[in-house]
């Protein structure tokens, strides 16, 4: 309820200003001045007024595509008051209530007799124009709707969910598969998700120009909540530990498995991974690889194994025999095999890290400052990504124990994730002021891992996932293409980029082996684009030969 309040006081605090700045436009077009201070209606007569469909009023006070049509609809009243040329309509744009205003306030503003006007050639051209600016506006607004609503497309940079998600693989997001969680910034550039453009300032991240406006926020909801991720569920979220963006869902978006829900142990033993005790089940599309080391007596053609063998981290050096050792990421126990059988492997194990072998990560030489994104969670835990938990994944409701030993674990959700207060004074916890050595939590969690799970900055390093951080489920990859990114984990990349034709339009989070393939969805937008375009040219030269 908190979120549809929010977004109530911002709808009547963009009625008032558009009622002060247009109430007597409002009059000289015949209408009652109040009727400029209703939401939705205001624009709905400044559309009848200006020959556009009326239904657009609907579009006005959504988030982020809202803003776009305001300033459409803010420029259609002025050019109705004369006020069309390029200077009045930037000035619209830019300073719109206050632009207005000087308007509306002015002695010698009246309505252009469109009637009456006789277009000269310039005219006819600059209406042209307008259509031709029109007609690219909307299309934009409505390829918005799509990416705000529905579905958001989302690109694979890196081999964390290899091979089940190829580096290059571009899917589409469904953004209703757990409940469409509603925008929190609303006023932002469409299709952007958190930085405009990475300047590289003094190297911060922070400093980059944000694609949305802070101040303007509503708060988390979702609608529709049917749906909770499900154990072996490919999901979408943003990442839960971005320091650069406040708000979650412009934090950057991330793609793993979700191995482990809300009330799950979740453990690795030895590199594999068990839930509740239990070894989990591969899917027939989920092929889980591991890092191992090759011991070789000469160099390995690695292009030519990466033509064989596609996504291939490996990094080389040399042995104390004056041999060579390759460090591969990401190899299935199939692509394992094969390599061993060449000539020049002398011997090839599985690299496992031991227990007691702690994955903590430094910011300095001096070993003080702990990097907690490259470091296993918890920070006190002594786990790898090798031997890790058992890890009881939270559960909402669940009343945890809190103290010293326990804090590193939830320390995240209590301050971060659920907005508390959290204090430790010798020993001694506060939350929201009050000592406490307990807390009940306030929302699910989740346990996101990569398939493959050696080269992936996953949650054995960042914590568990909340669940206003899910996005949805990709529903098909619509584009593959070998060598769109760079994987700073290899040593070779491809040489150049090819489309992967195999791979595009098939379904992503079935489980199977074999994907659907959505192909018929490409040939039907292909046939309603083409077919629209030639309908509308077939019934314009009707129209015209008719009259």
């Amino acid at each position: 309820m908190n979120y549809f309040l929010t977004y109530t006081v911002y709808v009547l605090i963009l009625s008032v200003l558009m009622g002060i700045s247009t109430w007597k436009l409002f009059k000289k077009m015949g209408y009652s001045p109040l009727l400029a201070f209703v939401p939705f209606y205001n624009y709905f007569i400044v559309l009848k007024e200006t020959n556009h469909p009326k239904w657009w009023a609907i579009l006005s006070y959504l988030p982020i595509v809202g803003p776009i049509m305001m300033s459409v609809f803010h420029i259609y009243l002025m050019k109705k008051f004369g006020k069309s040329l390029i200077q009045h309509q930037v000035l619209t744009v830019i300073l719109p209530f206050i632009y207005m205003a000087t308007v509306n306030y002015s002695k010698d503003v009246e309505l252009e007799d469109e009637n009456e006007l006789y277009l000269t050639e310039e005219e006819k051209a600059s209406q042209k124009k307008d259509t031709f600016v029109g007609s690219i506006t909307f299309a934009v607004v409505f390829a918005t709707i799509i990416h705000v609503f529905f579905t958001q497309p989302f690109g694979i940079p890196t081999g964390s969910m290899e091979r089940t998600l190829l580096v290059g693989d571009f899917l589409f997001v469904n953004k209703w598969s757990y409940g469409y969680r509603l925008p929190m910034r609303p006023l932002a550039i469409p299709f952007l998700q958190g930085t405009i453009l990475d300047t590289g300032v003094k190297g911060n991240p922070k400093d980059d120009p944000k694609s949305y406006v802070e101040a303007v926020k509503l708060p988390y909801e979702r609608i529709f909540p049917f749906n909770k991720p499900q154990k072996t569920d490919i999901v979408v979220f943003n990442y839960p530990r971005d320091s650069v963006h406040v708000s979650l869902d412009r934090a950057d978006p991330y793609v793993k498995r979700c191995v482990a829900v809300a009330g799950d142990t979740f453990e690795m033993r030895e590199g594999k991974m068990f839930v509740n005790g239990k070894p989990e089940v591969f899917l027939g599309d989920q092929e889980v690889q591991h890092r191992y080391i090759v011991n070789t007596g000469s160099q390995l053609d690695i292009p030519g194994l990466y033509k064989i063998f596609g996504f291939l981290p490996v990094q080389e050096g040399q042995n104390q025999q004056g041999g060579f050792v390759y460090y591969f990421q990401g190899l299935t126990k199939k692509t394992a095999a094969e390599i061993k059988k060449l000539p020049q492997v002398i011997d090839m194990q599985e690299h496992i890290q031991p227990k007691g072998e702690s994955a903590v990560a430094y910011r300095d030489e001096v070993r003080q400052k702990i990097d907690t994104t490259n470091s296993i969670f918890p920070i006190n835990s002594g786990w790898n990504q090798d031997q890790y938990g058992p890890l009881k994944i939270p559960k909402k409701g669940d009343v945890v124990v809190i103290n010293d030993k326990t804090l590193p674990e939830y320390q995240w959700i209590i301050k971060n994730y659920e907005h508390n207060t959290l204090e430790n004074k010798n020993g001694k916890i506060f939350i929201n002021g009050k000592e406490t050595n307990q807390y009940t939590i306030q929302q699910d969690y989740y346990m996101m891992v990569g398939d493959n799970r050696d080269a992936s900055l996953d949650a054995r390093f960042f914590g568990f996932v909340p669940e206003a951080n899910i996005v949805g489920k990709p529903m098909f990859t619509w584009m593959s293409v070998e060598g769109a990114f760079k994987d700073s984990q290899s040593s070779y990349q491809a040489d150049g980029w090819r489309i992967r034709w195999d791979r595009m339009f098939k379904a992503t989070n079935t489980g199977e082996a074999n994907k659907t393939s959505y192909w018929w969805i490409a040939v039907l937008i292909l046939v309603l684009f083409f077919g629209w375009e030639y309908f509308v040219k077939l019934f314009g030269k009707k129209k015209t030969e008719e009259e």
